[in-house]
């Protein structure tokens, strides 16, 4: 019943528009009574009023996409209103003032007195200020605001992917905020277009007034027999009584025009009156300067005395309202802050012994309002959304963050702490955007230069004013919170082993115990002991492998740890197993795994070298050494400029002792095996080293 219900609905919403489209052709075509015109004229003028008041309470412009198309289809009504009275009013106009109806009788008649002279002016007044001010100003905003949006659209999507990345937001968060930006663009390059509809309605009009002056006096004088004064009389006031019905509602829709585009800010600002009223009469000393002047103008000799005085007194009584308004809510505030007396200090105990932070974020007086809760502090849903990232992605979760202020910081700076070791640190500004220059900008932009605190890239600290221009220029733009929270993202990436405890291992178990309690209970610690797994764990989080697939981990251990309790090899043996996600990692879908190679020879030395114990790497000669280090170097940095993952392919028994010995040196270098390279994977070698 409910469909049966609901499908003519959407049929007649999906009909109405292309039988609005018909009825104005047809209106061009066929000829209409004036009973009828007094509708249509009375219907184009309510439509106009409806669009301005959906304009003045529309947020933001998006929400009204289909201005373009509203503009174009009043256009249209009005040049087909035009074209249906103007056959009227020569068919009929010798009969007198009301051969076109009552609505064209009434904006000829009474609105200009009868005097076709006055209704010209008018009308001329009316083009004037719909053509040369409201429309060619609402074009020209509506133009330079297409091509910015243009501009700016490289660099909002990289902020979309950078807040993507660090895990700010999600999937469909991303994909809304890319769909809004395309729409941006569309909707500003319509309204550019759009614009010109009612500059050519403008032109039209009067045209039309000029021919149907003219066509009016032939018709009445050879046609009708009417005297020169009686003809011009007649056709002047109805063709002045049909221009003025079609400019005024063409007027209304240019000023909703100019509103729509001219709007800036975002839905929490509310309607344009709301906007209006909370930046003009926010501050009570500009109305007492404003009321102050229009009083002393208001005692000049000759000034109209009782106007001045009365508006110069209301304007300082709103000021004053609006100052004691302000004075009683900070009176409230301060109240509120008042601290309780202090309470007798206890006696010292165990509770005083602050357990050192796993992670801490220690922040300025300045960056207080990020983690405020009573401020709704951005950071910490930013810090919520790293934390839930990670987990999803490398498989278990970090322990909270512990924020706390720090007077000994800079104003503006923070620091990110592991275990209290500072790991971390940098500056922010509140209030303002960290433009980010990824390498390809094409102007540059005024603002505190800086360096990206997380990738070490060169930046600039500017304003919000300044926002859409460095977008334009190719920055990739965020704000302070970003800033902070993709640092940390970045620490807790790098420090992913160090993260991984006791505690986490063991809740890593319990949860994998509730599908499959028998591989555990099997396993730990009959097998192997929990602090063994805890070292697997942390040799694979080393080297950026996620460890999601807790059961295949387990099992391979199951499998191997009977024969050996070494971690090292233990870990060998999962990163087999874990071959196909480790490539899928590096090299997603089906594409070609392209690596680095080492040449025969040096091949060689190093399997010669990897048999000698040391704890420090392969025990090379210095030499052989710093050209091994510097020859790899290269080829990770050609690949990494390709846009490919740098990755090393040596023998088993190389794979650790390369990966812990090139680590510090190229940490991007990801080292593999060949027997963790799974079949069916294209492998090409793109460099060879040692050759």
């Amino acid at each position: 019943m409910a469909a049966t219900l609901t499908a003519p609905r959407m049929d007649v919403q999906a009909l109405a528009v292309p039988l609005l489209v018909i009825m104005i052709l047809t209106m061009m075509v066929l000829p209409l009574p004036p009973i009828l015109l007094d509708l249509l004229f009375t219907f184009n003028i309510a439509l106009s009023l409806i669009v301005i008041m959906v304009c003045v309470h529309t947020p933001r412009p998006l929400d009204f996409a289909a201005f373009p198309t509203v503009l174009l289809l009043t256009t249209l009504l009005r040049l087909s209103l035009n074209v249906a009275s103007s056959r009227v009013v020569l068919m009929e106009g010798h009969t007198g003032p009301d051969a076109a109806g009552k609505v064209i009788e009434a904006f000829g008649h009474f609105l200009v007195g009868g005097n076709y002279t006055v209704g010209i002016i008018v009308f001329i007044i009316l083009v004037i200020i719909n053509f040369v001010v409201i429309t060619k100003g609402a074009g020209r905003i509506a133009e330079v605001s297409a091509r910015f949006t243009l501009d700016a659209m490289p660099g909002k999507q990289m902020a979309i992917d950078a807040d993507l990345n660090a895990g700010l937001i999600g999937e469909e968060e991303a994909r809304r905020r890319r769909a809004e930006i395309a729409r941006e663009a569309e909707f500003y390059g319509s309204m550019d277009g759009a614009s010109k509809f009612v500059r050519g309605d403008a032109i039209a009009g009067i045209l039309i007034m000029l021919i149907n002056i003219i066509g009016g006096l032939i018709v009445g004088m050879v046609q009708h027999g009417l005297d020169f004064q009686t003809a011009l009389n007649n056709y002047t006031l109805l063709t002045i009584g049909d221009g003025l019905v079609a400019q005024i509602p063409a007027l209304i829709i240019s000023t909703a025009a100019g509103i729509i585009v001219t709007r800036v800010g975002g839905e929490s600002e509310g309607d344009v009156g709301a906007q209006l009223l909370g930046q003009m009469f926010n501050d009570s000393r500009v109305l007492y300067i404003a009321g102050s002047m229009l009083g002393v103008m208001g005692i000049i000799p000759g000034m109209p005395h009782f106007a001045f005085l009365l508006l110069g007194g209301l304007t300082g009584g709103i000021g004053y309202l609006m100052d004691r308004r302000a004075r009683e809510a900070a009176a409230r505030k301060t109240q509120e802050e008042v601290a309780p007396p202090p309470a007798e200090m206890p006696e010292v105990s165990w509770d005083d012994v602050v357990p050192v932070d796993v992670l801490g974020l220690e922040v300025g007086y300045r960056l207080i309002p990020l983690v405020d809760h009573t401020q709704n502090g951005e950071l910490l849903r930013r810090i919520r959304g790293v934390r839930k990232k990670f987990a999803q992605e490398m498989g278990f979760l970090v322990p909270p963050v512990h924020i706390r202020d720090n007077l000994e910081l800079k104003p503006n700076g923070y620091r990110i702490t592991l275990k209290g070791v500072e790991v971390g640190q940098g500056e922010a500004f509140v209030g303002q955007f960290l433009a980010i220059n990824p390498g390809r900008v094409v102007g540059e932009v005024k603002g505190i230069k800086t360096k990206d605190p997380t990738f070490g890239l060169p930046a600039i600290w500017v304003d919000s004013e300044v926002r859409e221009q460095a977008q334009a220029f190719g920055y990739t733009v965020v704000d302070a919170s970003t800033v902070v929270a993709t640092h940390l993202s970045h620490i807790i990436q790098q420090h992913a082993m160090e993260l991984l405890g006791r505690e986490e291992t063991q809740q890593l178990l319990d949860r994998i115990n509730k599908e499959s309690p028998k591989l555990v209970e099997d396993l730990i610690p009959k097998v192997i002991s929990l602090g063994t797994l805890q070292k697997v764990l942390q040799n694979l989080l080393a080297e950026g492998v996620h460890i999601r697939d807790m059961r295949t981990i387990l099992e391979v251990l199951a499998e191997n740890a009977p024969r050996t309790q070494d971690a090292e090899q233990l870990t060998a043996n999962v990163r087999v197993a874990l071959g196909r996600a480790i490539t899928q990692q590096l090299f997603p879908g089906n594409s070609e795994i392209q690596v680095i190679a080492l040449a025969p020879r040096l091949e060689a030395i190093l399997m010669q070298a990897a048999q000698i114990p040391s704890t420090d790497g392969p025990g090379l000669e210095p030499g052989l050494a710093d050209q091994l280090l510097k020859g790899i170097s290269q080829a990770a940095e050609q690949m990494e400029q390709v846009g490919l993952p740098p990755v090393l392919l040596v023998p088993g028994p190389l794979r650790a002792v390369l990966a812990k010995f090139l680590r510090r040196s190229i940490p991007q270098l990801n080292v593999l095996a060949h027997n963790e390279i799974p079949d069916g994977r294209m492998l090409r070698v793109a460099h060879t080293v040692g050759s």
